[in-house]
């Protein structure tokens, strides 16, 4: 399946659980095969809790999206999220040998995998490096330092860190589902590559993907990402805001939230009534809709000043033409983008992933619900794209063998295809090398 062009992603997510199965098309939109969706038993505010519940919900999510495609799924590309992720900014540096020799992929590579080598706190672990502006002899501002000479190569990057703990927990279930993992991608990261654009990340712009039980942020400007962060409160506290404030069971509140949720109380009439079904030989309760939307509203003020915390934090908030995309669950919420707007004083739009999408997608599909599952995707083809071009670039080219004469046996001609970085591997990959490493008695 990883050479047919078919790629999987699997959302390990708070409330739900999905699977979808895409490739590229000749046109460059995403064709999805088939998907899976099924309710997450075992997470919590993105974290693996409950081992056999989570395999339990990836084996069945699987299952379904394997019937739809078609497709015997094997490999995935894993989301990666919660509260225990952070990131920091680092500069690298690195003395070339030769410095009339071009700069190749092995020296950039060389490079970025050199910030694994960092000092981390005991029980935290780099999961990726991200290069954002390189320098070449002093030379700012170098984006592809690819086939330019000089001595001396530095970079700015953006390093993702998280619990070894959490990143394990993720790869047991994931192996105990029958299933390997190709690369584990940070979910804010994945849910921009489908909903936003890069004129958007061009002028500046912060994706905000609203889950079931975290909040993922990603501030992207001049084309690279700045800043990234999670902030553990999403779509379920709401529901339980609701179930306490309305004293009703959290089913009946989650679909009060999905049918008539809104994020501005001014915007429902008070005499706006909603009958919720009463528990066994009781009366229905009857709820405002404008006292939901006050319960909601501020929840989601809460959420909006942690957004807007980190985008002051980042040192960007000036340079934000983009404004904000809101994506994800969460992203459902009537009058959500007016409240945002109100809050940070930034330009705000819902993120729907059918930009990226061939025409044929069901509708269900465009949701933003489904952004981080098709980002998986769109971000597992790039990474594979580009690991199959760097090994193409180092494979020699193969001389047309003249005819042999008649009746002479032809000697087989053996062309040694030498992998980038030497082990073929991508930076995600060696982390979970280190992760297979570490915990592999465990895991088994």
């Amino acid at each position: 399946m990883k050479n047919s062009g078919i790629i999987v992603g699997l959302d390990i997510g708070t409330t739900k659980i999905a699977v979808i199965v895409g490739q590229r098309n000749e046109h460059g939109k995403i064709e999805i095969l088939g998907y899976g969706k099924v309710p997450s038993i075992g997470v919590k505010r993105g974290v693996v809790a409950n081992i056999d519940n989570t395999v339990q919900s990836i084996k069945e999510a699987i299952a379904e999206a394997s019937a739809k495609s078609g497709v015997d799924i094997k490999y995935v590309n894993v989301g990666i999220a919660g509260q225990h992720i952070k990131s920091l900014q680092h500069r690298g540096s690195m003395i070339r040998e030769d410095s009339e020799i071009e700069i190749s992929q092995e020296d950039i590579d060389k490079l970025c995998n050199s910030m694994y080598n960092l000092n981390m706190n005991p029980g935290e672990e780099i999961l990726d490096v991200i290069p954002q502006e390189f320098s070449i002899d002093g030379e700012h501002g170098i984006h592809t330092p690819k086939g330019m000479i000089g001595s001396s190569l530095e970079a700015n990057f953006h390093i993702i860190i998280g619990q070894t703990a959490a990143a394990k927990n993720i790869y047991k279930c994931v192996r105990r589902a029958g299933l390997e993992v190709v690369e584990l991608i940070l979910e804010p990261i994945a849910s921009a590559e489908s909903v936003v654009s890069e004129e958007e990340k061009e002028a500046g712009v912060v994706l905000v993907d609203i889950g079931g039980g975290t909040s993922d942020i990603a501030i992207f400007h001049a084309g690279i990402i700045r800043h990234t962060a999670v902030i553990p409160l999403g779509g379920e506290i709401i529901t339980e805001d609701i179930k306490e404030g309305c004293s009703i069971i959290k089913k009946h509140a989650e679909e009060l939230k999905i049918k008539f949720g809104s994020a501005l109380a001014r915007e429902n009439r008070e005499e706006e009534i909603v009958a919720i079904p009463g528990l066994r030989g009781r009366a229905p309760k009857e709820i405002s809709l404008r006292n939901l939307a006050s319960i909601i509203q501020a929840r989601m003020e809460e959420i909006i000043e942690h957004v807007y915390y980190e985008i002051r934090n980042s040192g960007y908030e000036k340079k934000l033409i983009g404004g904000i995309v809101l994506t994800g669950g969460g992203a459902h919420l009537k009058h959500l983008a007016q409240l945002t707007e109100f809050m940070t004083g930034l330009d705000t739009r819902i993120g729907y992933p059918n930009e990226h999408l061939a025409s044929d997608v069901t509708e269900e599909m465009a949701s933003p619900m489904y952004a981080t599952g098709i980002g998986l995707v769109i971000e597992g083809i790039e990474r594979y794209d580009r690991e199959a071009g760097k090994i193409a670039l180092q494979t020699p080219p193969v001389a047309e063998e003249p005819k042999q004469p008649e009746g002479k046996k032809k000697k087989e001609k053996k062309v040694k295809v030498s992998a980038p970085d030497g082990d073929g591997k991508s930076i995600s990959q060696r982390f979970m090398d280190k992760i297979r490493n570490l915990f592999e008695e465990d895991i088994e």
